[in-house]
């Protein structure tokens, strides 16, 4: 064994030995931690801008005259209008009175067209729920919106664009989306021909 050597086990063997090593040792995590962590911010950064920006250039809502999508850009479409059953789903309707669409839990739903908040909270199955009134017996309804979102209240004027809630999974609901259903006296209609009509083509 060399001088050096012996003279760094006997070194060890001792308090400030063991002190000594210690710190070296602290000495060596912090710049090896001062220099990785660039490495392994650098992702993380770039996802997040990645991901501010998509959230940031999504489209706004589109309008056509007085009316507009229920969601900003584009949505995942879920069970349409009609017999709809869900695979796994007892409690789910297999006649489904709307049309599902879905961008993520948490996204702003709005207001397809104007008229009057008849409802804005629970409502049967359909969960934390609002319902808008346009006149001449037509009804626009949004449902399993997150509890706690809603930032319209019963008796409200809103227009096309209006920020009614956020996409959640409340009620008789399988995985966050928004049930978006149109009704004329009473009577569930299929919304694609209805916003076809307005210029608004779901998918």
């Amino acid at each position: 064994m060399g001088a050096p050597v012996a003279a760094a086990a006997a070194l060890a063997n001792t308090k400030t030995g063991r002190r000594v090593v210690t710190g070296a040792l602290l000495v060596v995590a912090l710049v090896a931690a001062l220099l990785l962590t660039p490495l392994i911010a650098i992702p993380f950064a770039v996802a997040g801008q990645s991901a501010a920006g998509a959230i940031a250039n999504r489209p706004a809502i589109v309008a056509n005259g007085a009316w507009g999508y229920p969601l900003a850009g584009d949505y995942w479409k879920g069970r349409g209008f009609g017999h709809n059953p869900v695979v796994g789903c007892s409690y789910c309707s297999t006649n489904h009175k709307g049309y599902d669409m879905a961008q993520s839990c948490g996204a702003t739903i709005f207001a397809s067209g104007p008229g009057l908040v008849i409802t804005a909270g629970s409502y049967y199955g359909w969960g934390n729920t609002v319902r808008i009134d346009h006149g001449d017996g037509l009804i626009t309804l949004y449902g399993h919106m997150q509890w706690g979102s809603i930032r319209v209240s019963v008796g409200d004027a809103v227009a096309a664009g209006a920020p009614l809630g956020a996409e959640g999974n409340t009620g008789r609901s399988f995985g966050c989306h928004l049930h978006f259903e149109v009704q004329r006296d009473g009577v569930p209609i299929d919304p694609q021909p209805f916003m076809a009509a307005l210029g608004l083509p779901l998918k």
